[in-house]
C-alpha cells in the first residue's frame, strides 16, 4: 500500500452519505498533521487499497467505513471508526476502550445507525469533492 498513501492510514467511507462526510471532515480538522488518508467506497482507488490489505473487503458494501492500516491490517465498521479516533488528538481517543466491547455488540449499534443515516442525515448526489487546502489528503483514481 505503500504507493497508494505513501505509509499512511486510509479511511475508506460512502462519499454519498452526508454523515459518513461530516465524519471525514471532523477527522481532517483534528489531524492537522495530515497523517490520514482518505479515499471514497464508491472509486476504484478504494478496492485498490482494500486488495492490498489482510481482509477481502467488498467496497460496493457502503455500509460503513474501513480503515486500513500503513501494514496492510485492515478494520471495518465500529472497529475502523474507533481504532481512527484512537490515532486523533481529542478527548474522544478514549473511546478506544469500547474496543473491549466484543465486535458483535458494537457493530450491532453502528448497524443501526448505518441503517439509517441517509433517512436521519441525509444523501449527496456525488461525492464530496475536498477543498483545495486537503485535497493531497484524498487518494485518486488512476486516470483521474
Amino acid at each position: 500500500m505503500d504507493d497508494i498513501a505513501e505509509g499512511h492510514p486510509v479511511l475508506l467511507f460512502d462519499g454519498v452519505c452526508n454523515l459518513c462526510n461530516s465524519y471525514i471532515e471532523w477527522v481532517i480538522r483534528r489531524d492537522p498533521g495530515g497523517e490520514f488518508k482518505f479515499a471514497p467506497l464508491q472509486s476504484e482507488v478504494a478496492q485498490e487499497v482494500v486488495d492490498r490489505g489482510d481482509r477481502d473487503i467488498d467496497t460496493n458494501d457502503l455500509d460503513g467505513f474501513v480503515l486500513v492500516e500503513p501494514d496492510g491490517s485492515t478494520y471495518t465498521k465500529s472497529t475502523a471508526v474507533l481504532r481512527s479516533l484512537a490515532r486523533l488528538d481529542t478527548p474522544l481517543r478514549h473511546l478506544k476502550y469500547s474496543l473491549y466491547v466484543p465486535r458483535v455488540l458494537r457493530d450491532i449499534v453502528y448497524a443501526v445507525v448505518a441503517k439509517s443515516r441517509y433517512r436521519v442525515f441525509g444523501k449527496r448526489s456525488s461525492c464530496m469533492a475536498p477543498t483545495p487546502d486537503v485535497e493531497d489528503r484524498f487518494l485518486v483514481d488512476p486516470g483521474s
